[in-house]
């Protein structure tokens, strides 16, 4: 979910049709919704998040449908199909990675290295070859005073320019499945990325235009939550665990600092807490503590018959909840 101007943004898949939704964030009352043609696939339905800015939604669909609806009606201002323009091709969990706004460009993390469009008009700034990509979100970050993107592509990390589409850097990171899915982490002049499937973690030091390792291991095998960092230390799930634990780990070393088994599926970082939603729907909030697992309160919220896969949105002291099957709760923790 994406919330902006007092109203919530998301996606869902209903009857053969990709739906976007906007409600008022307050109340859950539905304004508008926009649908296109689509089939659900595997894993039901769309992955990327809305990305809102300057009164303008920009939305992605599993097969590369890319719109631009105006914010307030839901009316398309422009559309592109970056399969049938550009040769990107769905991978085994669809073209799942939000769209990135970057100075004139909205960048894709599709075909094998990106694409870019014009926000404005949607016209091709630039576009890698056709082929399968990652399945995370691009990651804007400032680099020698310019703005670059990290790119979780299907077999690297790789920094590119978003005026051209050059890439920089990169760095090797092949997981089964092509499931780079896990955000990169961006912090102090590093990257930390993480995937399932018994692949692990690496801390990536970014030297201008070299990527290397700090230190690789697997202590955090994140194969659908992103990590976050937060003074010195790095909170993720690691998948690979039985029921899904959630874990930190020191980013100088990574080392294990604790581990909680308990099913998890996703999480935020907010005000020095951790809030997680378990895979029986229930939200779990604990000290972002490097020293011990602190739990401070949990409560259901969510049925379990559902996928509760969808990283939990604090906005103005409203937290969102949403599961596979649609059901969106909102909480309020004022």
């Amino acid at each position: 979910m994406s919330i902006a101007g007092g109203k919530l943004y998301t996606i869902g898949n209903q009857g053969g049709q990709d739906v976007v939704s906007c409600l008022d964030a307050v109340s859950g009352k539905p304004i508008w919704r926009h649908a296109y043609k689509c089939p659900a696939g595997n894993f039901h339905g769309p992955r990327a998040t809305p990305t809102v800015a300057d009164g303008l939604v920009y939305t992605l669909g599993r097969n590369g449908q890319a719109f631009c609806l105006d914010a307030e009606t839901g009316k398309p201002k422009w559309q592109a199909d970056l399969g049938k323009l550009f040769g990107a091709k769905p991978g085994d969990y669809g073209i799942t990675g939000s769209p990135l706004l970057v100075g004139d460009a909205v960048v894709f993390n599709a075909c094998l290295k990106g694409v870019a469009l014009s926000k404005a008009t949607g016209e091709k700034l630039w576009a890698s070859p056709g082929g399968v990509s990652g399945f995370a979100s691009p990651v804007g970050f400032e680099q020698d005073g310019k703005t670059a993107v990290a790119l979780f592509t299907a077999d690297a990390l790789a920094i590119l320019d978003p005026a051209t589409g050059a890439e920089t850097a990169s760095f090797p990171w092949k997981t089964s499945f092509d499931a780079n899915a896990a955000d990169p982490v961006y912090f102090d002049g590093k990257f930390f990325i993480t995937s399932g499937w018994d692949k692990g973690c690496a801390l990536l030091r970014l030297d201008g235009r070299r990527l290397g390792g700090l230190w690789q291991n697997t202590e955090l095998r994140s194969q659908i939550a992103s990590p976050v960092h937060l003074d010195g230390h790095l909170y993720g799930i690691d998948d690979n665990t039985p029921n899904s634990a959630l874990r930190c780990l020191d980013a100088a070393t990574g080392k294990t600092k604790w581990t909680h088994k308990g099913g998890f599926g996703n999480l935020l970082a907010a005000g020095g807490r951790l809030l997680s939603i378990d895979k029986a729907g229930v939200l779990v909030v604990c000290e972002a503590e490097p020293n011990a697992y602190k739990e401070l309160a949990r409560v259901p919220v969510l049925g379990r018959s559902a996928k509760n896969w969808t990283a939990p949105v604090l906005a103005n002291g409203l937290l969102y909840c949403r599961d596979s099957d649609g059901v969106l709760v909102c909480l309020d923790v004022r």
